[in-house]
C-alpha cells in the first residue's frame, strides 16, 4: 500500500501560525495533523503501508525530517515531491506520479478523522464521506441501492446527497488514476480554472470503477484558528481516560480538568487547566487559568485567563485577554 499526503498549501486562514509551521504540522492534542492522519489511516488499512509519498512546497531539511520520522514510525519509507505551483487536486496527486500505483491511498493533509471501518483492499476504490446537515459548500456523493457511486456533485445548490466527500480517497489500481489524471493535464481539462480530482474520479466511475464509500464517525478540519481549537478538543476528547500528561512534565498546585495534554519539559504551577487544552513542550505556565486552548512550544505564560485560544512557539505573554491567536515570538 501507498499513501500519497497532498500538503503544499500555505494555510493562509490559518495565519499568524502557518507564517513559521506549515499547516499540517500544527500539533493537535500534542502530535502534528499529517501525523495524526497517517496514524489513523494506518490504523484503518489492514495491509502495511510501504511508502508515503509527501507533496509539499519548499519545505527546509527540518520538516523533511519531521515527516521521515512520521512515516518511519508507521513502518515507511518518506518519499517528497514538490508541486510548485497550485493546479488544483488532481495535479497535486499527479506530482507523486511516481508511487501511484498498485494500491494506494491519497488523503489531503487538513483532514482529521475518526472511523469504526477497516478499508477492505479488493475493492475497487473507496471514497471516505460523512453524513452532515448542510452539503452545499462541499462535494458529495450519490449512492445506488447497492452502496455503489453513481454522482459525483461538487457543491450542490440543490439538495442531492448528504454524503459530503472529506478528502481521503482508495484506489486499488492507482495506475488507473494516473492515466486519468495525466489525461486531464496532458489536454489542458480543467473545472474552475484547475485540475480536479473528481473529474478524474467521474471518468473512472464511467469506465467501470465501482466506488463505495467509507462513512466516518468524526470528521474534523484545521482551516482556521477557531476552527483548528474546536479540532484540538474534540480530539483530546476522543483520548479521555488516557494518560496524556508527560512524567517529564512539572505540575504543581494545580487543578488539572480533563482532557488535558502536556508534553514533556513543561512546568504548570498555580494554575487550573482544561478541560480541553495542549501544551507542548518546553513551555512555563502559571497563576493561569486556561480552557479550551491550544498552546505551542516553548512559551511562556503568567497571570493569563484564556479560553478558545491558539498560541504558538517562543510566546511570551503576561497580560489578561480572554481569547487570542499569537503567532511564533509574540509578547504581550
Amino acid at each position: 500500500m501507498n499513501l500519497i499526503i497532498p500538503m503544499a498549501g500555505k494555510g493562509k486562514r490559518l495565519r499568524p501560525h502557518t507564517l513559521t509551521t506549515p499547516k499540517p504540522l500544527i500539533p493537535i492534542a500534542g502530535k502534528p495533523i499529517v501525523q495524526r492522519l497517517v496514524e489513523d489511516i494506518a490504523e484503518v488499512t489492514p495491509e502495511k503501508i510501504e511508502n508515503i509519498g509527501f507533496v509539499t512546497g519548499d519545505f527546509d531539511e527540518e520538516i523533511k525530517n519531521q515527516l521521515r520520522t512520521i512515516a518511519t514510525e508507521v513502518g515507511a519509507k518518506a518519499h517528497f515531491y514538490v508541486q510548485e505551483t497550485a493546479e488544483g487536486t488532481a495535479h497535486a496527486i499527479a506530482c507523486a506520479n511516481e508511487i501511484l500505483e498498485g494500491r494506494v491511498t491519497v488523503a489531503f493533509s487538513d483532514t482529521l478523522f475518526r472511523a469504526d471501518f477497516k478499508l477492505n483492499p479488493e475493492d475497487d476504490g473507496i471514497i471516505w464521506t460523512k453524513q452532515i446537515e448542510d452539503p452545499s459548500a462541499f462535494g458529495v456523493v450519490k449512492t445506488n441501492e447497492k452502496g455503489i457511486i453513481t454522482d459525483f456533485i461538487e457543491k450542490p445548490k440543490d439538495f442531492i446527497s448528504d454524503q459530503a466527500i472529506i478528502g481521503i480517497y482508495y484506489f486499488k489500481k492507482g495506475e488507473d488514476l494516473k492515466a486519468e489524471i495525466d489525461f486531464l493535464i496532458k489536454n489542458n481539462i480543467r473545472g474552475g480554472g484547475e485540475f480536479q480530482l473528481t473529474m478524474a474520479l467521474e471518468s473512472l466511475k464511467n469506465k467501470g470503477t465501482n466506488f463505495t464509500i467509507g462513512t466516518v464517525n468524526e470528521w474534523l478540519d484545521c482551516g482556521n484558528k477557531a476552527i483548528t481549537v474546536a479540532s484540538n478538543s474534540k480530539y483530546l476528547s476522543f483520548l479521555k481516560g488516557k494518560n496524556l500528561i508527560s512524567e517529564k512534565a512539572s505540575i504543581e498546585n494545580c487543578e488539572i480538568i480533563e482532557p488535558v495534554f502536556i508534553d514533556e519539559g513543561s512546568s504548570v504551577s498555580n494554575s487550573t487547566i482544561g478541560p480541553n487544552v495542549s501544551i507542548g513542550k518546553k513551555c512555563k505556565i502559571s497563576n493561569s487559568k486556561l480552557s479550551e486552548s491550544l498552546i505551542q512550544n516553548n512559551t511562556t505564560l503568567e497571570d493569563v485567563d484564556l479560553t478558545n485560544s491558539m498560541i504558538g512557539n517562543f510566546v511570551n505573554l503576561k497580560s489578561q485577554p480572554k481569547s487570542v491567536s499569537l503567532g511564533d515570538y509574540s509578547e504581550w
